[in-house]
């Protein structure tokens, strides 16, 4: 398997995106997971958000990653599809970002829908408008190579009965899931049944541990943490993540381990990075 990071994990230290691959070069690490931008922003442009934009050139950016041995594992353009503003806002958004993804040299998008249950939709008039749109969506993967992953982070996708119908919104290889195991836990499901269930359909996963004060705090009350403080392993669903990591290794998958916590300027991912590795080890996992 592959390890990478979202870039998340430096938001808070004010990292540029160059900044963010000198961490991966100086750690051995060659997959990053930014978010994507649609548009300028003050805290991007003056270099303090480890993230891209879409006004980027995506064939240089490409060349300066090679440069640092790294590359796009996924972008992240997870605006809600399942809100009012999802054919609106969403959905243009992502449709921009598949394009730009390939010539980036990136085959994964991430998607998702709202952490709460959408306002003044049905569950069902929400799911519909989700389908008309992942439709437009996988019509434009499928034409670039691109694989679109529907992450687990919302009121419906960390719904197995509801993700299970959103991954057969279209019958294309290019709808495929984002597990992510601290978001399941959060929502108060079993990572390690979730992770079984969906096994053929995981094309991305998200590494995240879960501290024992926000597991009492929020557990089964939210769907999705925004970034997890708790290195990888030292919370209380590291024996959750090591049992999904042998049901993915016994399934034959081989993509990207994308860790998700908050960095700390380097210290609390490196201490994660370093878990993983062992972990990985231990399970007689090989890394790519």
């Amino acid at each position: 398997m592959k390890i990478g990071f979202h870039t998340d994990a430096f938001n808070s230290h004010a990292f540029s995106f160059e900044k963010a691959l000198a961490w991966a070069q100086a750690n051995n690490v060659h997959y990053i997971e930014p978010g994507l931008i649609d548009g300028v922003s003050w805290i991007h442009g003056l270099g303090y958000f480890p993230h891209v934009a879409l006004y980027e050139d995506p064939t240089l950016l490409r060349k300066k990653m090679e440069s640092y041995g790294v590359r796009f594992s996924q972008v992240d353009a997870a605006f809600p599809l399942s809100g009012k503003d999802g054919p609106s806002r969403g959905l243009p958004y992502v449709l921009k970002s598949i394009p730009w993804a390939a010539h980036a040299g990136c085959d994964h998008v991430a998607t998702t829908d709202g952490l709460h249950a959408p306002e003044g939709l049905s569950n069902d008039q929400a799911m519909d408008l989700m389908k008309r749109s992942y439709e437009q969506i996988v019509e434009v993967a499928e034409a670039y190579g691109v694989t679109v992953t529907i992450e687990v982070h919302g009121y419906f996708t960390t719904n197995p009965d509801r993700v299970e119908q959103m991954l057969a919104f279209v019958d294309s290889p290019r709808l495929r899931m984002n597990l992510d195991t601290g978001n399941t836990f959060i929502a108060g499901q079993d990572p390690v049944a979730f992770c079984q269930r969906f096994l053929g359909k995981v094309s991305h996963v998200h590494i995240k541990d879960v501290s024992a004060s926000l597991a009492e705090s929020l557990r089964g009350k939210d769907t999705g943490i925004a970034i997890s403080h708790c290195a990888i392993g030292d919370g209380v669903n590291a024996g959750n993540i090591r049992r999904c990591l042998e049901l993915l290794r016994d399934d034959g998958y081989n993509g990207v381990l994308s860790m998700e916590c908050e960095g700390q300027g380097g210290p609390l991912i490196e201490r994660s990075l370093g878990w993983l590795r062992t972990t990985l080890a231990e399970l007689g996992i090989a890394e790519e």
